[in-house]
């Protein structure tokens, strides 16, 4: 009877427990999702065939199994696993963790020490890592959603392999479906489209679509069959994984901005609302156009600029939900305008000289001489008034004599570039023929 009752206990503690927690994988080769790493020929099956583990970082989106996976490694070499969060832990618990593993490689027992959000640790606190990784007290498995190259210092990266976790994509969701089906013996009450509207709702995450799957269950009354719009209403539909400080800021901004100097403009929409939906803030958005219509259209579309303001502005004013339009607008004539970065290249190349060559004097010609004593050291002498000149254009130079004529400013034969192309090379006839 003692059985029985504990048989039943045993049942019910774990029945208590997330299904996302109940269905974690027990061996590298239920993993799913990143069979580059725990396949037949991963990367991490290859390094568990050859016996040994170096420390390593797992970069990637939550959800995609890096716990998991350090866990199972542990488990697989028969190192002792320690876990620790940057997030709740200090130098004190550091101590303590590297303490314990020095005390048990003694033994000759190695650790695998695992560090959630590793990316959170400052500067020195990453550093007290290097000592016992260099010397094998532990293998350091560290986990982060941040790129590595910007939050991991040099030292600590060179020391670790640096492995890419994949956010899951919809077979490997679907089948985490059918697994958690398996688990609780009956189906998700979901007739296709709403099946396929949840993996989209769990954005790549696998911890999200088990646990969206657990609120379909405890909403699901006998018989009732969910749609759609009846499973989107009943989990709340999740926000899209977006942190506007964080990695996929940066990597939605970037691809915006690419679409529409590939002149893509429905790429182009795509990323602009995937920023609206997640909450970014329009007027960030409104600035980078300003920028994009500076450094990839410039002076082949002027009007560019002028309406990439007009469009920030129209928001100012108007605010959310109209003012998106304005910036839609904007980003779509960003997209089909005529491309140039003759301009940007024009002004790298020119700030570049003026560092590179110091403090050069300009010409004395074209320098004001408000004092005698200026105008008898030579200044503002042979300056020629251009607006009397033939054609407006006296032709002189205006570079330092030192630096002598240079040229930043190549416009290309496109847009409105086309015609300062024209005046320029109109100007440099002139300025050979009146021998300048």
């Amino acid at each position: 009877m003692t059985d029985l009752f504990a048989a039943k206990e045993d049942s019910a503690s774990d029945r208590s427990r997330p299904l996302a927690d109940r269905l974690r994988p027990r061996s590298l080769g239920e993993v799913t999702g990143q069979e580059h790493l725990t396949g037949p020929e991963g990367a991490l099956t290859r390094m568990i065939e050859s016996g040994s583990l170096g420390s390593m970082i797992f970069w990637g989106p939550p959800g995609t199994g890096k716990t998991t996976v350090a866990r199972l490694l542990a488990g697989e070499t028969n190192l002792a696993f320690e876990q620790i969060s940057a997030i709740f832990s200090g130098v004190a618990d550091l101590k303590k963790v590297f303490d314990m593993a020095r005390a048990r490689k003694m033994s000759g027992r190695q650790t695998l020490l695992f560090v959630d959000e590793i990316h959170r640790f400052n500067r020195a606190q990453q550093d007290s890592f290097l000592p016992v990784m260099e010397d094998g007290t532990i293998v350091l498995v560290g986990a982060t959603t941040e790129n590595p190259s910007f939050e991991l210092n040099a030292a600590l990266l060179s020391r670790a392999r640096v492995l890419v976790f994949h956010p899951h994509d919809e077979a490997s969701l679907m089948a985490l479906m059918q697994r958690a089906e398996e688990h609780e013996g009956k189906p998700l009450p979901l007739d296709e489209e709403a099946r396929a509207s949840l993996v989209r709702m769990a954005d790549g995450d696998g911890r999200a679509i088990l646990t969206l799957a657990e609120e379909v269950w405890r909403a699901a009354r006998t018989g009732e069959i969910f749609n759609v719009e009846r499973v989107q209403q009943i989990v709340q539909r999740r926000a899209p994984v977006y942190d506007k400080g964080q990695d996929g800021h940066y990597n939605l901004i970037s691809a915006l901005h690419k679409s529409v100097r590939g002149s893509d403009p429905d790429a182009a929409l795509y990323y602009l609302c995937r920023m609206f939906d997640a909450g970014e803030d329009p007027l960030f958005i409104g600035r980078r156009l300003v920028r994009m219509a500076s450094e990839d259209i410039g002076l082949a579309d002027p009007q560019a600029l002028v309406i990439c303001n007009a469009a920030k502005d129209a928001y100012d004013y108007l605010g959310s939900p109209e003012g998106e339009l304005a910036l839609a607008q904007a980003c779509v004539y960003l997209a089909t305008a005529p491309k140039s970065n003759a301009v940007y290249t024009a002004f790298a190349a020119a700030m570049r000289t003026a560092k590179e060559n110091g403090s050069l004097v300009p010409p004395k010609h074209i320098l004001n001489a408000p004092t005698k004593l200026m105008k008898g050291e030579g200044y503002g002498k042979g300056y020629a008034y251009d607006h009397d000149q033939p054609d407006a254009f006296s032709g002189q130079n205006y570079f330092p004599d030192a630096l002598g004529r240079q040229t930043f400013y190549n416009p290309p034969e496109r847009g409105f570039e086309r015609e300062i192309r024209k005046r320029i090379e109109y100007w440099n006839r002139l300025r050979v023929e009146r021998g300048e």
